[in-house]
């Protein structure tokens, strides 16, 4: 295994350790992301349901920060779960629309979201249509779904 593979590993368990902090819920995965920088320091993080009862990981960690942040165009973004392309609130933004407005140009995911919620989710599609890398690290999936066993998965 590269360097490289084990810090993104690394990164994804403290994602992983950020969604068993997620409140529970019937109606809402719980999810842990964590946004790291060039330099390999964490620029900021979060998780479902951290301020409120709507708010997903990406966006409660992005939240944190100014929309036009400069870390963010050389920052890595981990994800237990694909960025929805779609939300069941309708009120807010997908999280893939956050992230392309962040510039954010690489995402790392553990799983991809079921059609628990939302019946096609293509975050990781459109993340890679618009030239965002996405990673995968299928090895760590059942850990990162672990903390939503009480959902039909």
């Amino acid at each position: 295994m590269s360097d490289e593979q084990r810090l993104h590993r690394q990164w994804m368990r403290h994602a992983i350790g950020l969604a068993r902090l997620c409140p529970i819920s019937a109606t809402a995965f719980s999810v842990g992301a964590v946004i790291v920088g060039e330099d390999g320091v964490e620029i900021t993080h979060g998780w479902s349901r951290e301020t409120d009862e709507k708010v997903h990981a990406e966006e409660s960690a992005l939240n944190k920060l100014e929309p036009d942040d400069p870390r963010l165009p050389h920052a890595t973004l981990y994800s237990t779960l694909e960025p929805c392309s779609q939300r069941a609130s309708r009120d807010r933004a997908p999280c893939t629309d956050r992230i392309l407005r962040a510039g954010i140009r690489r995402v790392v995911i553990a799983w991809r979201e079921p059609a628990t919620f939302v019946a096609d989710c293509v975050g990781v599609e459109k993340l890679r249509e618009h030239g965002i890398e996405v990673i995968e690290l299928p090895d760590l999936a059942d850990e990162a779904m672990s903390m939503n066993r009480h959902l039909r998965l």
